[in-house]
C-alpha cells in the first residue's frame, strides 16, 4: 500500500449521472462539509463585534481622577478657591493628598479642570433681533438651573472676588465666549461696552440668586426674571433703547 494514501474511510460522495456524465457533488454533502468552518468564522466575528461595541470600563486611574474632580467641584463651589485646600479635596475623596498632586500636579490645575465653563451661547445674529434679550436670559437660567447645568460658573464666581487666578479665568470666559456673541449683533467697535453691561447684569443676578441667595431674588419665578431682566439685556446687547 502506498504510504501517501490517506488513512481511514474516505467521505462518501454521491454523484448523479446525466447523459452519461458525472454532474455534481451532492449538495447535502457539501453543506455538511462547510458547517463547522462557517460556524467557527461566524462565532469569531460575533465575538469581535461584541467586544468592539461594548463600552470600555473605566480604569482604576480614570475612577480616581473622576473622584478627585467631583470632590474638587463640590468644595470649590461651596468655599471658593481659597477656602478649599488640596488636603480638603483629598479628604473628601477619601484618598491621600499625594494622589491629588500626582493626577493634577497643582491646585491651580485642579481648579482649572474643575471650573471648566462652556456657556454655549446661541448665535444671536441668527435670531429675531427683538428677542435677543429674552434669548440671553433664558440661556442664563438654563446654565444655572437647567438639567445639564454644572458647577463651573458657581466655582468661578465665588472664587473670582478673592483670587486672581479665578478672576482671570472668568475674564477669559467673558473675552472668548460673551464678547464675540454680543459683537455680532451691532457695531463691533462697541462690543466691549455692550458685552460688559450684559455681563454685569447677569453676574449680579447670579451672585444674588445663587451665591448670596437673597430671599426676594430666590423667590422670583422664571417668568418674572424673563419679563424684568430680558428688556434690560435687550437694550444692553443691541445698544439701543427699547420701548
Amino acid at each position: 500500500m502506498d504510504s501517501a494514501m490517506p488513512v481511514g474511510p474516505a467521505p462518501m460522495i454521491r454523484t448523479s449521472v446525466v447523459s452519461g456524465n458525472i454532474s455534481s457533488l451532492h449538495l447535502s454533502t457539501a453543506v455538511d462539509f462547510l458547517i463547522e468552518p462557517i460556524a467557527f468564522v461566524n462565532g469569531r466575528w460575533h465575538m469581535n463585534f461584541m467586544t468592539e461595541n461594548q463600552p470600555k470600563k473605566p480604569s482604576k486611574s480614570d475612577r480616581t481622577r473622576a473622584q478627585i474632580l467631583e470632590a474638587a467641584r463640590l468644595l470649590f463651589a461651596e468655599h471658593g478657591y481659597d477656602g478649599a485646600s488640596i488636603r480638603d479635596v483629598a479628604a473628601h475623596a477619601s484618598i491621600d493628598p499625594a494622589m491629588v498632586i500626582r493626577y493634577f500636579r497643582s491646585k491651580d490645575e485642579l481648579f482649572a479642570r474643575a471650573a471648566v465653563v462652556d456657556l454655549q451661547l446661541p448665535a444671536l445674529r441668527a435670531i429675531d433681533r427683538n428677542t435677543i434679550g429674552e434669548t440671553l436670559i433664558r440661556r442664563f437660567l438654563e446654565i444655572w438651573e437647567g438639567p445639564a447645568s454644572g458647577p463651573g460658573m458657581a466655582i468661578l464666581l465665588r472664587s473670582a472676588t478673592s483670587n486672581e487666578f479665578a478672576a482671570e479665568k472668568l475674564r477669559d470666559v467673558f473675552g472668548h465666549q460673551v464678547r464675540p456673541v454680543v459683537a455680532a449683533v451691532a457695531d463691533p467697535a462697541d462690543a466691549g461696552r455692550r458685552a460688559g453691561l450684559v455681563s454685569s447684569q447677569l453676574l449680579g443676578l447670579a451672585m444674588c440668586r445663587y451665591l448670596l441667595r437673597l430671599p426676594p431674588v430666590v423667590a422670583l419665578s422664571h417668568d418674572e426674571i424673563i419679563q424684568n431682566v430680558g428688556p434690560i439685556l435687550q437694550r444692553y446687547a443691541v445698544g439701543e433703547n427699547v420701548s
